[in-house]
């Protein structure tokens, strides 16, 4: 039998059980959206992880967000397999979903008869369902209705600016819009139109909302080398926290900008704050996170060199992309392995576009 070190051992165990501490949480924040099988996918990654005897480990690290979004340890500071990393693409082959894959799943249901209320390529689609499926193939969870498919991922701006696999929305009404279908290029779209139609490709025409599930295919968004260095005054920083924020930055390479731009979403600069997760501090670290980093998540000095732990951890995985940095801090690295970027949460989104928007940047 192979011998594991106690240390890895000590290492798994907290990873597991900040993870089953937070499934609760994580599991009643998806349920608007039913996306059931993420949060369940991503604990699964964590304890199939811990139990393999092979895997090494150097270290733990486990966070949640103020919202009470679990974070997974990255395999950089916890040693493991990426959670996600299995779940990843088409069919576990470990290659991030693209546009071109969505489209090709879509066009197999061409000709699939329009059902209202249809979720199957067997009894017939109505548009949302075929959405749902197309993505579900491809490892992918998205809400059920057209309306609620509307605010994940981020917006879109134009047709000119649509890629493959983003969804385009019609018919807006008082709680969302009625009608959507899949973009596939050059101004077209597969849909399920209606009653007595069936899955068909057709012309875009102008849609009322463009949303995009995957990754942006032109990049990961801004690096940390175009944040500030300094702490912009917008930020409304305590002048007992910039020193703090200035000396882990200048431990951790982390810029101090970013640094208080987490805090001020995730605490909003409270030092006492302790979330629904049981997330605690100025940074928000779970208390199994405070442990494996040696910190004290409710002394302000020790959560913001905690955190810069963490978050430069994710930068160097992550080649510097923030917006991924701050996906993997709030939704954990799981998650931006399974998706191949940005986790399509709403919540996520939003916090990565709140905190880049503090910085004057935009993801």
């Amino acid at each position: 039998m192979t011998s594991v070190d106690a240390s890895v051992m000590v290492a798994r165990m907290q990873a597991v059980g900040a993870e089953l501490s937070s499934l609760g949480p994580a599991l009643e924040q998806a349920a608007p959206s039913g996306e059931f099988a993420s949060v369940l996918a991503n604990a699964n990654a964590v304890l199939t992880a811990a139990a393999d005897p092979s895997a090494p480990a150097a270290g733990a690290a486990t966070a949640a967000s103020s919202s009470g979004a679990a974070l997974t340890p990255s395999s950089t500071l916890l040693g493991l397999t990426d959670p996600g990393a299995a779940a990843t693409g088409t069919a576990g082959t470990g290659t991030a979903v693209s546009g071109a894959s969505v489209v090709a799943d879509a066009e197999q249901y061409l000709g699939v008869p329009y059902q209202w209320g249809g979720t199957s390529p067997t009894t017939g689609f109505d548009c949302s369902g075929l959405v749902q499926h197309v993505y579900a193939d491809l490892g992918i969870s998205v809400p059920r209705t057209s309306q609620e498919q509307a605010t994940v991922g981020t917006p879109v701006d134009s047709v000119a600016d649509a890629q493959p696999g983003d969804l385009v929305f019609f018919e807006p009404g008082a709680s969302g819009p009625g009608h959507v279908g899949i973009y596939i290029g050059n101004g077209q779209m597969i849909d399920a139109p209606h009653t007595g139609t069936d899955v068909q490709i057709q012309s875009v025409g102008q849609p009322s909302a463009i949303r995009r599930i995957l990754p942006d295919a032109s990049g990961s968004g801004p690096s940390v080398s175009g944040l500030p260095s300094a702490i912009p005054a917008s930020l409304g920083v305590p002048a007992a926290l910039v020193p703090v924020f200035e000396s882990a930055s200048a431990q951790s390479g982390v810029p101090a900008s970013l640094l208080a731009a987490v805090a001020k979403q995730e605490s909003g600069y409270d030092p006492g704050a302790v979330s629904s997760a049981g997330a605690e501090g100025l940074m928000q670290l779970m208390p199994s996170t405070a442990s494996g980093l040696g910190v004290d998540a409710f002394d302000p000095a020790q959560a913001v060199h905690g955190a810069a732990q963490l978050l430069g951890g994710y930068l160097q995985q992550y080649n510097g992309s923030v917006p991924l940095a701050l996906a993997a801090y709030n939704a954990g690295p799981g998650a931006v392995a399974r998706y191949g970027g940005v986790p399509p949460y709403a919540q996520t989104t939003a916090y990565v576009n709140n905190i880049v928007g503090m910085l004057g940047v935009s993801s």
